[in-house]
C-alpha cells in the first residue's frame, strides 16, 4: 500500500523537476559561448580536417624514404610455347607447347630509398604544408573567438537599452502619477496629465521595441554557438567598461606577427612552395636505390629451394621536358605569396592602429557620456523639483525625460564601441584564444 502511495508523488516531483529544468534559462558567459562556438562552428570543423588532411600526406611522403616490405607466395599452374620463347633445337623435333607443369614460391621483398632528393624535399614540403594548415586551422578558431564575442557584444548592449527603456518606463510612470496629483491639487493642468500619458506611451512602447531586438540577438547568438534557437538564455556578464592598456604599435608589431596565424600560414606556405620548387630540380639527379628478395621455390611444395637477390640500382631521369613548366609554375606561386605577404603586413599593422585609434575614441566617448548621463539625471530631478512645486509645466521634465535617454543611449553605444575595439585590439595582437578572456574582461 506504501508503494502505491509513494509512486503518484514521486511521478508529481519528477514531472515538477523535469518542467523546471526546462524552464530554467541557460546563464551564458562570454567565455562559455565562445567554447560552444569553438565546438560547433562550420568553418573550425572543416578546417581541422584540412589539418588532419595535411598530417596524413606527411605520412605518405616519409613512407617514400622507409622501407617497405611485402611478402607473395604465388602458387602457379602454366605452360610455354617454346617457338614464342625461342627454343629451337636443329634436327630435333620439340613440341610447340609444353606440358603442364606448376610452380610453388614464397618470397619476401624489401626496397629502400638510399638517396633520393626529391623525395626528401617533398616529404619538407608536406611538413610545411602541415604547419600553414595547423595556422589556418588556429585562425578559423580565433576568428569564431571574435565572431562570436561581437555577437554576445551586441546582445549585451540590446539588453542594455532593454534594462534603461524599463527604467524610463518606471520613470514615466511615476511622472505621469505627479501630473495626476498636480492636477487633482489644483497645481497642474490636464494639458500636463496628457502630456505625461504621451511621454509613457512612447516609453512603452520603446521598451517593447527593445526587449524585441534583446531576443532577437539572442536568436543569432544561439545559432552561432550551436544550440536550438528555443533554448532559453540569460547573459551572465554585463555590458561594462574595462579599461584597456596603452600599446606602442612599432613596438608590439613584430610580436603581433609571429603570433598571428594567418601571416604565419603565409609564411610556411612560402616555405612549402620553396621545397616543392627544390624538388622539381631533383627530379634530375641521380637516385640511389636498394632492394632484395628472399624465399623459396620449387616444382613442388617437396622440392622448394632457398634463392634470393640483393641489388643497388642508380636511377636518373635524362630528359623530361615537364620540369620546366613545374617550376615556372611553382615560381609564379611563390611570387604570388609573397605579395600576399607583403599587404597581409601592412593589414595587421593598418588592424593595430585602428584598433588603438579605436579605443582611444571609444574611452573618451564613455567618460563624455558618462558626465552626461549625469547631469542629464540632475537635470530630470530639477525639472521634475520645479514641476512639483508648480514653478513651470512639464514640458521642462518631458525634455528632460528626453535627454536622459538620449544620454542613456549614448552611454551604450560608447560602451559598446570600446568593448568592440577590445575585440578589435586583441584579434589584432594575435594569439586571441590565449589572451583574449583577461583582454576583454570576460569572467
Amino acid at each position: 500500500m506504501r508503494l502505491r502511495v509513494r509512486w503518484p508523488w514521486t511521478l508529481a516531483l519528477l514531472l515538477c523537476g523535469s518542467a523546471w529544468a526546462q524552464s530554467a534559462p541557460l546563464r551564458l558567459t562570454m567565455q562559455e559561448a565562445i567554447r560552444l562556438g569553438l565546438q560547433a562552428n562550420l568553418s573550425v570543423l572543416v578546417a581541422e580536417a584540412r589539418s588532419g588532411e595535411a598530417a596524413g600526406t606527411v605520412e605518405r611522403r616519409r613512407s617514400l624514404l622507409q622501407p617497405r616490405v611485402r611478402i607473395e607466395t604465388p602458387v602457379a599452374l602454366q605452360n610455354r610455347s617454346l617457338a614464342a620463347m625461342g627454343i629451337v633445337v636443329p634436327h630435333v623435333s620439340l613440341p610447340q607447347v609444353t606440358g603442364t607443369y606448376s610452380t610453388y614460391d614464397a618470397r619476401t621483398y624489401a626496397d629502400q630509398a638510399i638517396v633520393d632528393r626529391q623525395a626528401l624535399h617533398a616529404l619538407r614540403s608536406s611538413r610545411l604544408s602541415a604547419s600553414a594548415a595547423a595556422s589556418d586551422y588556429q585562425d578559423a578558431r580565433d576568428e569564431v573567438i571574435r565572431s562570436v564575442a561581437g555577437q554576445y557584444l551586441a546582445a549585451q548592449s540590446q539588453f542594455a537599452d532593454a534594462a534603461s527603456a524599463a527604467s524610463r518606463v518606471d520613470t514615466a510612470e511615476a511622472l505621469y502619477k505627479l501630473a495626476a496629483d498636480q492636477r487633482d491639487a489644483g497645481v497642474a493642468m490636464g494639458i500636463d496629465v496628457l502630456r505625461a500619458q504621451v511621454q509613457l506611451a512612447n516609453e512603452q512602447q520603446s521598451l517593447v521595441q527593445a526587449r524585441n531586438r534583446a531576443q532577437g540577438s539572442l536568436l543569432a547568438l544561439a545559432r552561432m554557438i550551436g544550440i536550438s534557437p528555443g533554448t532559453a538564455i540569460e547573459l551572465a556578464d554585463p555590458l561594462e567598461y574595462h579599461a584597456a592598456s596603452a600599446i606602442a604599435v612599432d613596438a608590439v608589431l613584430p610580436q603581433a606577427l609571429a603570433a598571428r596565424p594567418d601571416y604565419q600560414s603565409l609564411i610556411r606556405q612560402r616555405g612549402a612552395l620553396s621545397e616543392q620548387l627544390d624538388a622539381s630540380r631533383a627530379r634530375s639527379l641521380p637516385r640511389l636505390l636498394a632492394s632484395g628478395n628472399y624465399g623459396g621455390i620449387g616444382r613442388n611444395p617437396g622440392s622448394i629451394c632457398s634463392t634470393g637477390t640483393i641489388q643497388v640500382e642508380v636511377a636518373f631521369t635524362v630528359f623530361d621536358r615537364d620540369r620546366q613548366g613545374e617550376q615556372a609554375e611553382i615560381e609564379a606561386r611563390i611570387r604570388r605569396i609573397e605579395r600576399q605577404l607583403a599587404d597581409a603586413r601592412l593589414g595587421v599593422e593598418q588592424e593595430l592602429r585602428q584598433a588603438l585609434l579605436d579605443l582611444d575614441s571609444a574611452a573618451e566617448e564613455v567618460r563624455v557620456a558618462g558626465v552626461g548621463l549625469g547631469l542629464a539625471e540632475k537635470e530630470l530631478d530639477l525639472a521634475r523639483l520645479r514641476f512639483s512645486q508648480g514653478v513651470t509645466n512639464n514640458i521642462e521634465v518631458i525634455s528632460a525625460q528626453d535627454a536622459l535617454a538620449r544620454a542613456q543611449q549614448n552611454r551604450i553605444i560608447a560602451l559598446t564601441h570600446h568593448a568592440d575595439a577590445r575585440i578589435s585590439m586583441v584579434r589584432a595582437l594575435g594569439n586571441t584564444e590565449g589572451s583574449y578572456a583577461e583582454y576583454l574582461g570576460s569572467r
